[in-house]
């Protein structure tokens, strides 16, 4: 556990976030290695019946997140105030409502997987793989939770080296896995997601057993209470507009997608590769926004309105550094990257359709990534009503203007163009947002004794 209200803001975020980024490269193997070892020996099929499942998956990831966040800006505001008895309550009541939830949308997942197939245009030679794929991953929703809240509950705490540990190990077992289901027993599509299923849940209970521990060692005056229904309800205030955040974005990745599907599988085998290169850069400036949440949090509770101008800073010079591995490697070398993914036989439709969509968002990588710093210190300093509004301005557009430009020209390429919009508009109203709130910081820290 580390308090990363003391030393130089760029040291310590820079130390802090660096294995979390290692940790989001890891956590992207899982879902590179279904699709990977699916389209290399399983065939195209295989690759575009996961691909056209996987908005559908990123909304039950949306909530997993969501809760993450609520609970990692609440731990970390407590903590940054030294208040541990609410740290410890508010990481037990987090656990123990994410797992009711987990359970109810497994049961929703397995009764409607099917029309939610249908809604997004599954077309029907892939829609049998694409049903397996999708109900054996609702079966192992439970883990997911439970490993996003405590990765969010690790944060908090300063530490970011558990959860790179967990998914060094849960990662290779996952490729492995994947190899011997997919690859030696030719269980396809379903291989795949067993694969996943296996790894998630035993990161999952090691996640749960160091979590329990660390909490213990916390020491208190009196017992912590291990539920609150008012320690629910503060870090539901944080958690469900990220949770609405998430599931929005997740659900004009359902339109999106649906667009996508009209056009044949082999657009939507190659749309399906690009989107999980994409998926791997955009994480990555995710996740260093979570580190910077998790900074401004602690810094926020302490009171320290310097700090989190100067954590802000440090941020961009970081998401900037990130960015630049990102564009050059697809922008310049996309055949390769989506070599990956496809075997020698890859039609030509299949490689240029994520050849295109890698060139014209890659370039974009930079404004993304300073999107989503700000986007990190609204969150971490409770500023959840802009938080959401920048994602909606994105969001809105990309679905708005993919709609309106694919139909104008006929062709894919006009709903890749429309993320470089969605994000460059984002960007500005992120950074409008940005500087409301430090005015507004400055004005309320002096007055605020402590985080209740």
């Amino acid at each position: 556990m580390k308090d990363l209200t003391v030393g130089s803001p760029a040291k310590v975020l820079w130390a802090f976030t660096i294995p979390m980024f290692l940790s989001v490269v890891f956590q992207q193997l899982y879902s590179i290695a279904d699709s990977a070892i699916a389209g290399q020996f399983a065939g195209e099929d295989a690759l575009a019946a996961i691909g056209a499942s996987y908005p559908i998956t990123m909304i039950f990831m949306a909530v997993a997140v969501g809760s993450n966040v609520g609970c990692a800006v609440v731990i970390s505001q407590y903590f940054g105030a030294k208040n541990y008895m609410r740290v410890k309550t508010s990481a037990t009541t987090t656990l123990i409502a994410s797992t009711a939830v987990a359970l109810l949308l497994t049961l929703f997942g397995i009764l409607f997987c099917s029309p939610l197939l249908r809604m997004v245009n599954t077309p029907a030679d892939i829609f049998d793989d694409s049903a397996v794929y999708l109900k054996i991953f609702t079966l192992g929703l439970v883990f997911l939770f439970v490993y996003n809240v405590c990765t969010g509950i690790f944060t908090a705490l300063g530490d970011s080296r558990s959860p790179l540990l967990f998914l060094i190990g849960s990662s290779v077992g996952n490729v492995a896995l994947d190899l011997l289901f997919v690859a030696v027993f030719k269980w396809g599509v379903a291989g795949a997601a067993w694969a996943t299923f296996i790894a998630q849940g035993v990161s999952c209970i090691l996640s749960v057993t160091v979590i329990l521990r660390k909490l213990k060692e916390i020491k208190t005056d009196e017992r912590a209470e291990l539920f609150s229904w008012h320690m629910l309800k503060r870090v539901s205030a944080y958690a469900v507009p990220s949770i609405l955040q998430q599931s929005f974005v997740s659900v004009g990745n359902i339109f999106i997608q649906g667009l996508v599907n009209s056009y044949g599988k082999s657009v939507i085998a190659g749309y399906s590769a690009a989107i999980k290169l994409n998926t791997f850069g955009v994480t990555s400036f995710s996740t260093m926004g979570n580190a910077l949440s998790s900074f401004s949090a602690q810094s926020y509770g302490a009171g320290n309105t310097e700090r989190i101008r100067r954590g802000f800073k440090a941020g961009i010079v970081m998401a900037l550094i990130v960015s630049v591995p990102f564009i050059l490697c697809y922008y310049l070398l996309p055949d390769m990257m989506m070599g990956i993914f496809l075997d020698k036989g890859a039609s030509d439709e299949v490689l240029h359709t994520g050849r295109e969509f890698l060139k014209i968002v890659a370039p974009f990588y930079t404004v993304v990534g300073i999107k989503l710093m700000a986007d990190g210190l609204l969150r971490g300093t409770g500023r959840m009503p802009f938080f959401m509004g920048t994602t909606f301005s994105d969001l809105i557009l990309r679905v708005v203007i993919a709609y309106i430009l694919s139909n104008r020209m006929g062709q894919p390429r006009g709903i890749w163009l429309s993320w470089p919009i969605g994000w460059v508009t984002a960007m500005v109203v992120s950074l409008i947002f940005y500087r409301i709130t430090m005015g507004q910081i400055r004005k309320e820290i002096p007055d605020r004794k402590q985080i209740s």
